[in-house]
C-alpha cells in the first residue's frame, strides 16, 4: 500500500463503526479497486456482505505491509 493509502486505512480502522459514512464507503471502493485490480464500482448497499468482505480483504492487505 502506498504511504498515503496506508495512513487513510489506518485512520479508518481506528474508529470502528456500525454504519459507513459516504466518504468511508468511497474509500473502501477506491482502495479495493486499486489493490485488488478491478474496475472501480460501488456495490449495492442493500446487501452489505460484499462491502464487509472488501473491508476484511483490505485489512489483511494492510496488515501484510
Amino acid at each position: 500500500m502506498s504511504k498515503e493509502d496506508h495512513l487513510m486505512w489506518e485512520k479508518f480502522r481506528e474508529d470502528p463503526k456500525n454504519t459507513l459514512q459516504p466518504e468511508d464507503f468511497e474509500l473502501i471502493c477506491k482502495l479495493h479497486a486499486k489493490y485488488f485490480n478491478h474496475r472501480y464500482y460501488k456495490p449495492c448497499t442493500c446487501n452489505p456482505k460484499e462491502i464487509k468482505r472488501w473491508i476484511s480483504q483490505l485489512n489483511e492487505y494492510y496488515l501484510k505491509e
